[in-house]
């Protein structure tokens, strides 16, 4: 979300579907694989970018698993994930470049819904840097394609932008100049050689799953809420699965 388009018009979603995060918290926390996942050897660094209006903690639960599986983290430094989309990029870009500098090999990218917009972004500008990109029920496609909650938020927020306090966007990243080269590189194809992956479900209840599906990105349908992707069992076991490729891959 960079701003606000045109009279852009939300989707109709079963916004009820999103009180399963409790459950799916509940799941992951009982689930062996969670608590006590095989350390790997040479597992990759992996950077985590929140979602819209949520910061680093919101990741906690994602961040604390990769680390007993033994992947360096990094947290985007965002809270709470308001700002303009070019500023941001720069300030997680900083973020990126210190784990590579530390892990000496190719970064995973997770980001949840606008963080994975962000780290689309990211991924486009810096393909030496990012060996896979993961991004859960980000809408890469057309970032307005929310419930009207959602859309009522960004609305107030970019007003508060345009009235000028800082930390957040407003009507001009959607439209002006500061944010078209970010706009660009967010539609733009994506460089071969990053592993991409968009993570979705049918059943968000704050996204429309089918603005998930970047047509660079392989594609994986699981069954979860919108926010409760970054706690969702089965959405772990496809991560697992992708960090072993990049573990072979750049290891």
């Amino acid at each position: 979300m960079t701003g606000l388009a045109p009279a852009p018009r939300a989707v109709d979603l079963p916004l009820h579907g999103e009180l399963r995060y409790g459950l799916e918290l509940a799941r992951l926390a009982a689930d062996p694989a969670f608590v006590r996942p095989r350390r790997q050897a040479s597992a990759p660094a992996v950077l985590l970018i929140p979602g819209f209006m949520t910061g680093d903690q919101s990741l906690g639960a994602l961040r604390g698993w990769l680390r007993r599986r033994g992947s360096l983290t990094a947290s985007a430094g965002l809270w709470p994930n308001i700002d303009c989309g070019e500023r941001t990029v720069g300030a997680i870009e900083e973020r990126l470049h210190g784990l590579a500098a530390r892990a000496r090999r190719p970064i995973v990218l997770i980001g949840q819904s606008r963080g994975g917009e962000l780290g689309r972004v990211l991924a486009a500008r810096n393909p030496d840097t990012v060996g896979s990109l993961v991004t859960l029920g980000s809408p890469v496609l057309d970032p307005l394609s929310v419930v009207a909650e959602t859309l009522r938020a960004v609305r107030s927020i970019a007003r508060l932008g345009d009235l000028g306090l800082p930390s957040m966007f407003s009507s001009r990243c959607g439209q002006g100049e500061c944010c078209a080269a970010y706009r660009e590189d967010l539609a733009a194809p994506l460089p071969p050689t990053i592993n991409a992956v968009a993570i979705y479900s049918r059943s968000d209840g704050i996204v429309s799953w089918e603005a998930c599906l970047d047509p660079g990105a392989r594609h994986v349908e699981v069954k979860s809420s919108h926010t409760g992707m970054s706690v969702n069992r089965d959405v772990y076991r496809v991560l697992a699965d992708i960090l072993e490729e990049e573990r072979r891959w750049s290891g």
